[in-house]
């Protein structure tokens, strides 16, 4: 009997201690989920204290440290985690990783970039020539009903195998029934055949519409090539998206961004007809996109429609209009910057001006009078000139942001710096540009020249307020939204091939990253973002790896593991 006890109670005993262990795990694990889950969501009202980090604030007061605390969104404290000891809260472990503030895109093209995507690429791997364009074009004609559009993106022609961008005859190859339109990279310029031709009306007597230029042949014949305004003439006739579809189509970008860290974004080319991108980006909201948002409306639609009040212009709102856009020349891969000197090879050949400066100033008085910025295309040193003297000596009328931005600021005269310092000019070059189309750089401006494009250095030691950015998708890169890549081209001035792009214009990682989030910021008037400081949204990225000690050379692999948006875990690469 003693021994049937004794075993009775070494299994009483034995189940007791599983059990402990079974309850014990299970509370491990639920305190373990609801840490996880506070790093999704937070609680209102309640601390989520990050610990062990290794943070880079974009904060010159406070430029790194190890530890903060979010509350109802905002960043309440930062500091180390000997200090993050005494702050009550949920803690989440950041393992030792980078963390970096959301990158704001301060030039993108959201719809741009949404629409490329159904649209037939003509890029690598798939297109390495004009006969590879052709059979790619082919296989979208024989799988869509016999006279619909068909739409490419993305050539370049310094990497086509032919150095010479298609024309009419060569499409004409796909189809003479149905109209075909592709794009160049740079979103300047434009390849149509026969029939795009023909219902645009576009014939020997066209004449050229201002700003723009339709190549001709020696016979006077359109060779199916379009230049800046005059590509109008053909894309104004492809069939409208409503606003629900396009709306869908942003909101659809939401997940890739996040994956690239990237928490505010700007659209360059915001329109009011047919369709009002202030409530196509409210509707887009609605429907699922994320990230605040500060539009930059043509001024032609500007200008014709009451768009301009308090409430669009309020920097307070998600989506706001945050300046008036214009164009002083093209691209400069695309021949079409309005530069001086002359093109590599040619005497007479400086691009194309596509804009007076009385419309400028008017363009200003306008932005005057609304408290918005005036930002403006200019790559080429005649039109970058144009912009700087137009508004040099004026008086700035916004007091939280540089008035003027000059998109691109390829070319910039010393003098043209010298005056944007004085008078606060912005500029927002993408270093992306010389990464990713060096070939087209070179033969149109030649090494040396090149060198001098996108002088990051001495545009900083003018005192000219700088912000980085994509403009994707008219980059020519496959990934065209990766800030990584600009930061790496930013911070080794070398080329995706190998080719030195000009060795005395390098900035430091920090200062890269600055350009992607506090400057960015700055120029755009998105509020309280851009550096992680109390009172700042909570906006920021744990990465992959250290991008602040890692091979410069492999920066644009660097990858985002986590997206914090208001304290929400709003991406894990993981999942």
């Amino acid at each position: 009997m003693r021994g049937a006890a004794a075993d009775a109670g070494l299994l009483f005993f034995a189940d007791f201690i599983f059990f402990s262990v079974l309850y014990y795990r299970w509370k491990a694990k639920g305190m373990d989920m609801e840490k996880r889950s506070a790093g999704r969501s937070g609680r209102m009202g309640q601390s989520n204290v990050f610990v062990n980090g290794k943070i880079f604030t974009s904060n010159p007061e406070q430029a790194v440290a190890s530890a903060m605390a979010i509350k109802d969104g905002r960043i309440e404290w930062i500091g180390d985690d000997v200090e993050a000891l005494s702050i009550e809260g949920t803690r989440i472990d950041l393992s030792g990783r980078r963390v970096l503030p959301g990158f704001i895109d301060a030039h993108l093209h959201p719809l741009f970039l949404a629409n490329i995507a159904r649209q037939v690429a003509c890029t690598a791997p798939r297109v390495h020539s004009i006969a590879d364009m052709i059979d790619e074009l082919k296989k979208r004609q024989e799988a869509q009903t016999p006279g619909d559009w068909i739409e490419g993106w993305g050539y370049d022609e310094g990497k086509l195998a032919e150095r010479r961008t298609p024309n009419r005859s060569d499409l004409d190859r796909v189809s003479t029934d149905s109209p075909i339109v592709v794009t160049r990279t740079c979103g300047h310029t434009v390849s149509v055949n026969s029939k795009a031709l023909e219902l645009a009306g576009i014939g020997k007597e066209t004449v050229d519409p201002a700003g723009g230029k339709i190549d001709r042949d020696d016979r006077r014949e359109p060779t199916g090539i379009l230049r800046e305004s005059a590509r109008f003439l053909v894309l104004d006739l492809l069939p409208k998206q409503t606003m629900d579809e396009q709306a869908q189509l942003i909101a659809g970008l939401t997940d890739e961004l996040f994956s690239y860290g990237i928490t505010g974004i700007t659209d360059l080319m915001a329109l009011t007809r047919p369709v009002d991108y202030v409530e196509l980006y409210k509707l887009a909201r609605r429907k699922g996109l994320k990230q605040r948002t500060a539009l930059y409306t043509i001024w032609s639609d500007a200008r014709a429609d009451d768009v301009l009040t308090n409430e669009t212009t309020d920097t307070t709102q998600p989506v706001f209009i945050s300046g008036i856009k214009l164009f002083a020349d093209g691209s400069v891969s695309g021949r079409t910057a309005w530069v001086d000197p002359a093109y590599n090879g040619t005497d007479d050949e400086y691009g194309i001006s596509t804009m007076e400066t009385d419309e400028l100033l008017e363009a200003g008085e306008a932005a005057k009078q609304h408290g918005i910025q005036v930002a403006v295309h200019a790559m080429g040193e005649q039109a970058i000139s144009q912009v700087v003297d137009a508004f040099h000596g004026q008086q700035a009328w916004l007091e939280d942001a540089p008035s003027i931005r000059i998109e691109h600021a390829a070319m910039p005269t010393a003098d043209a710096m010298r005056k944007s310092g004085d008078a606060n000019i912005a500029f927002v070059p993408q270093p992306v540009f010389l990464f990713a189309e060096i070939e087209s750089y070179l033969h149109n401006l030649g090494a040396e020249r090149t060198k001098s494009t996108y002088p990051i250095q001495k545009m900083i030691g003018a005192g000219i307020p700088v912000a980085f950015s994509s403009d994707a998708p008219v980059n020519g890169w496959t990934e065209p939204l990766n800030p990584f890549v600009g930061i790496q081209a930013a911070v080794t001035r070398i080329a995706y091939d190998g080719t030195d792009t000009g060795q005395d214009e390098r900035i430091g990682v920090e200062k890269a990253i600055e350009l992607y989030t506090k400057s960015a910021q700055e120029i755009t008037r998105i509020k309280d973002v851009g550096q992680l400081k109390p009172g700042f949204h909570a906006d920021f990225i744990v990465m992959e790896e250290d991008i602040l000690e890692m091979d410069e050379m492999e920066i644009g692999h660097a990858r985002v593991l986590e997206t914090y948006m208001a304290g929400e875990r709003v991406y894990c690469r993981d999942e």
